[in-house]
């Protein structure tokens, strides 16, 4: 276990003018210590994802238990949506330099903290500020887990590992409408909403305080931190997310508020780059974007991120609308996609374990799978229930993960073992910024299909009303207007996505061919 908690302190490049934690004498083997780790940090990521999610689907429950409007409330998923981004290209840094467990047990202690004392928070900005420090503190156990999982398992089953973190974003987003469901509806409780972390977070601190031993700080790594990159990136990855995620709201350039955010996070990125490519020490290695792999596979991921939100958020937005459909009734839709995730993420793993398996068709596939899957829900009318979107939802279910886990296999394959936390870093503050972006786009595409089709059929109702046999009383014929404006922006959105996910899948063949693992190390592009 000695040589396996050295590897943790030493899992990033040192500068040569740093003290270096000590290098394993030989790789780490997979002990029931390791196993307990992985499966701590595993659960506790997941969790993490499910608060995220939580508190976006619980939201009208909590705004009415709070006395709070709508543009008041918004502001409860912002502030952790900004929380978790802002911490993504730091944790891994951090957690090398404070040691994995120290740094592990202090994040999962303030998430469960915050948790805790939520449900008894009345005022509006102690709760934004509790989200705040919730959103950091959770986001931080997302990229552990990545980190652990590149560094610890051996090539046999990195893959397994790699699905098992695909998880965070096939299964979990999925699975929270069911279990948000429950405790709105069922429960009727909502202190459960934030209470749920807390027998999770129990369960992972005694796996991983068991799993890992006690390690001194790394102190002179505090020499080379980069401050001015720390300084520069926390305001400007604040300002994006919280841009992003009141813009449509706020109607984006009419407001000055979201405007000062853009360019604020505009000027702050570029000088956080500038920082990061200048400084010998930096907490995310941007030239490792020169390896094609990576350019490809990070694209993908972070434009993917927005077309998965057709799998529930499209079909739950629907129902909610049209079907007065609440969580727990809308649950199957997500159910369909994420309990299947459990096996399937193994699945496509064991695939790409073949030699005759390339990678890039496997996430090719998964992307044709995942545009398949919207144009079926492009068919939708008025009169569907959650029953007619089953055949999408399997499509998403088996698209999703051929390709989450085959990116994930094509763009760490090209990555030395020893640029895993710069990897994790990278990869986590994509996802985090692609689901922000994502989610901000699709809301934006549905504003405006949603205008033009009102006009249309309002214009083209009073141009033939007078020519009707009969009139339709006032209310029914808006009753009919709205649900046929929905029908039709819904499926605008799922034709739009559907595109985006065909247009995807040629440019995954641009990636280099990765043998299957078992062939022959993976290599390194420079």
């Amino acid at each position: 276990m000695t040589a396996v908690t050295a590897s943790a302190a030493s899992s990033t490049d040192t500068p040569p003018q740093q003290p270096a934690a000590p290098r394993p004498a030989a790789p780490p083997v997979l002990d029931a210590r390791i196993v307990a780790t992985l499966t701590g940090v595993l659960i506790s990521a997941m969790m993490s994802g499910l608060n995220s999610r939580a508190g976006g689907l619980a939201l009208s429950d909590i705004r009415g238990a709070m006395g709070q409007g709508i543009d008041g409330g918004s502001w409860i998923t912002s502030f952790y949506s900004a929380g978790e981004l802002l911490v993504m290209p730091f944790a891994t840094w951090f957690a090398i330099t404070l040691t994995v467990r120290r740094f592990y047990m202090i994040v999962l202690g303030t998430t469960a903290l915050v948790a805790l004392v939520q449900p008894f928070i009345v005022d509006l900005h102690l709760l934004l500020a509790l989200r705040l420090v919730q959103g950091i503190s959770g986001g931080a156990l997302i990229p552990i887990l990545m980190m652990m999982a590149l560094r610890f398992l051996p090539p046999a089953i990195r893959l397994h590992g790699l699905a098992l973190y695909a998880l965070t974003a096939t299964f979990t987003p999925n699975v929270a409408i069911w279990v948000v469901g429950h405790w709105t509806d069922t429960a009727a409780d909502l202190r459960w909403v934030s209470w749920q972390f807390l027998p999770a977070a129990a369960l992972c601190a005694l796996l991983v305080g068991w799993g890992l031993p006690k390690e001194p700080v790394i102190w002179p790594r505090f020499k080379g931190f980069n401050l001015a990159g720390f300084l520069t990136g926390i305001p400007a990855l604040f300002l994006l997310a919280i841009a992003f995620s009141q813009g449509n709201r706020l109607d984006w350039f009419n407001s000055p508020l979201i405007c000062f955010c853009l360019i604020g996070s505009a000027i702050c990125l570029a000088a956080y780059i500038a920082s990061e490519l200048a400084h010998p020490s930096p907490f995310i290695r941007f030239e490792l974007l020169g390896r094609r792999n990576l350019q490809v596979g990070f694209t993908i991921f972070f434009i993917l991120l927005g077309v998965l939100y057709s799998g529930a958020g499209l079909p739950a937005t629907f129902l909610g609308a049209l079907q007065n459909y609440r969580a727990l009734q809308v649950a199957p839709i997500g159910l369909i996609i994420g309990l299947p995730q459990i096996v399937l993420g193994s699945v496509v793993a064991a695939l790409l374990y073949q030699k005759w398996v390339d990678a890039r068709y496997v996430l090719a596939g998964g992307l044709v799978l995942i545009g398949l899957a919207c144009f079926w829900g492009a068919q939708i009318d008025p009169s569907w229930t959650w029953r007619q979107f089953v055949p999408a939802q399997i499509l998403q279910a088996i698209g999703q993960p051929m390709a989450v886990v085959s990116m994930l296999f094509l763009a760490t394959s090209v990555v030395q073992q020893m640029e895993g936390p710069y990897i994790a870093g990278l990869v986590n503050t994509l996802r985090a910024a692609g689901t922000v972006v994502g989610v901000a786009a699709v809301g934006r595409l549905e504003l405006i299909r949603e205008h033009f089709h009102s006009s249309v059929l309002v214009g083209h109702a009073a141009a033939v009303s007078g020519h009707l046999p009969a009139a339709a009383s006032p209310d029914a014929l808006d009753g009919m207007i709205a649900a046929q404006v929905m029908t039709l922006t819904i499926a605008d959105c799922y034709r739009v996505l559907g595109v985006i996910a065909l247009l995807l899948a040629p440019l995954a063949l641009l990636s280099h061919y990765i043998p299957a693992p078992m062939t022959r190390p993976a290599p390194s592009e420079k």
